[in-house]
């Protein structure tokens, strides 16, 4: 999903984008207040892609690692799957992961490598999806709810500190809409992305509306995205 960061509002998933943008921005000043990010931390992106938010962490880290599959030209470190990254025990004071979970096969084998590398006291910031549609690169295998995305982390000796719910269903819905019409459009040349523009535009105002009037006991348990802090759990 190119281009996450600071997408315009006429972008088809736009809502989503910026709406998880926030709450990154929000997490990331949490931890530098409280001292776990600094000018000294080590920030792993575990299955980076183009890294769209390794911008948010440049001034709150010395040194932003992206890791990924053989392949990624962008990467700074590379690693098989099914294999142990590059790093020694303990090296990173924050392990960072954004919409990677759902196309991992082995979840517990991915959440104990992000575990190994972290410090004892580290933070693990992970999102994934709650509600989306199906999207393979290359592969697509889970959706989570709240309780079992917490339950998830916790089976892999993580104790979760924090989980933040974002956009809830009303909004969702016409976010499925909103990429429908897109691909609908897409097919049209110019007059489609014309037209794709000025639906999606109208389509976030009313995701804006519907995730303005969504009670949040609502979204807490039926969110599209939900982001997670954690650290590794205590022996």
């Amino acid at each position: 999903m190119a281009g996450r960061l600071n997408s315009p509002i006429w972008r088809h998933d736009a809502f989503v984008l910026r709406r998880l943008q926030t709450t990154v921005q929000a997490v990331v000043t949490t931890l530098n207040a409280c001292g776990k990010l600094n000018k000294s931390a080590r920030v792993v992106d575990f299955g980076c892609g183009d890294a769209p938010y390794k911008s948010l962490f440049d001034s709150s880290c010395r040194e932003y690692l992206r890791c990924d599959l053989e392949g990624n030209d962008l990467a700074d470190l590379h690693f098989k799957e099914g294999e142990q990254l590059p790093l020694e025990h303990h090296s990173a004071d924050c392990v960072v992961s954004f919409q990677v979970l759902e196309h991992v096969w082995e979840v517990q084998q991915y959440l104990a490598e992000c575990k190994r590398v972290l410090q004892p006291d580290g933070r693990l910031l992970l999102s994934t999806h709650g509600v989306w549609l199906y999207h393979p690169h290359p592969g697509d295998y889970r959706r989570w709810t709240g309780d079992g995305l917490c339950r998830e982390l916790e089976l892999a000796g993580f104790e979760v500190l924090e989980v933040r719910p974002i956009v809830g269903p009303l909004a969702w819905t016409t976010q499925f809409r909103s990429l429908a019409y897109h691909h609908l459009f897409s097919r049209m040349g110019w007059l489609g992305k014309v037209m794709s523009a000025a639906v999606c535009t109208l389509m976030y105002g009313r995701m804006w509306v519907e995730d303005k009037v969504t009670p949040a006991s609502i979204r807490d348990s039926n969110a599209s995205v939900y982001l997670l802090v954690a650290k590794p759990r205590e022996k």
